[in-house]
């Protein structure tokens, strides 16, 4: 599966979330066989062509920021949105400076950090991290393990950030075999998360607050150099 196909998925499921009225549009005499807006109504909002859109969300063009700006303003897209949209289309700005090549050596001054890759693996860890304990070293699928989830009783909007940040490394890394396997692993253990999974919601990860054996902690992801595939995961208390 392409990032075209991805992008093309995201802006559909997104498309079907806007409610007409929201854009000012009166809801008319003709019924929605879906909801949400139609395709030509996008593209009218976007100012590009009806059959333009549509191949659009059929993943099969490629197009420009100009359009793809248009078309985000159409669909009220947030900033996170908006960046997810443009990197799955090859945009991604590239005034970033480069990460440093070995962002391990930002855990010495931290009290409890690792660092992740794209899909949550922790592949380095100081000693103040180590007594989280997640399971199986991943971050996405503590939220599976009924042990860990117990250690943290508000886990849940922790979780939304969590599975926010994880789908838009998924949509651009489709077949990435260990995306896939994440996936088919979450959906196995736990079925019931999947209409957070479905909405195809993304946000850059912000700091979250939960409590972690009893005591209040918050979780922030730094992204050592504007690198969007590995980031510096900090626990720190309050």
């Amino acid at each position: 599966m392409s990032t075209r196909q991805e992008l093309g998925r995201f802006l559909r499921a997104h498309r079907e979330l806007l409610d007409p009225a929201e854009v000012g549009l009166a809801a008319g005499s003709r019924r929605r066989r879906t909801p949400g807006l139609r395709r030509e109504e996008v593209a009218a909002l976007s100012g590009v062509g009806l059959a333009w859109y549509t191949w659009l969300e059929q993943g099969r063009v490629e197009t420009s920021r100009q359009v793809l700006d248009a078309v985000a303003r159409a669909l009220r897209l947030d900033g996170d949105a908006h960046r997810h949209v443009l990197a799955l289309a090859g945009l991604r700005p590239s005034e970033a400076a480069p990460a440093p090549d070995d962002p391990t050596g930002l855990l010495a001054g931290l009290p409890a950090a690792a660092v992740l890759d794209r899909c949550f693996d922790v592949v380095a860890a100081n000693a103040g991290f180590a007594g989280v304990g997640l399971p199986g070293g991943n971050l996405v699928l503590a939220l599976t393990d009924p042990a860990w989830r117990a250690r943290v009783p508000d886990w849940e909007p922790l979780a939304r950030q969590v599975f926010r940040q994880f789908r838009a490394h998924a949509d651009r890394a489709p077949d990435d075999p260990r995306v896939r396997g994440l996936l088919r692993r979450l959906t196995a253990e736990r079925p019931d998360l999947a209409p957070w999974w479905g909405c195809r919601e993304v946000r850059e990860f912000r700091s979250a607050k939960a409590t972690v054996d009893g005591l209040p902690r918050t979780f922030t992801l730094l992204r050592p150099g504007g690198d969007t595939d590995t980031g510096v995961l900090v626990l720190s208390a309050g």
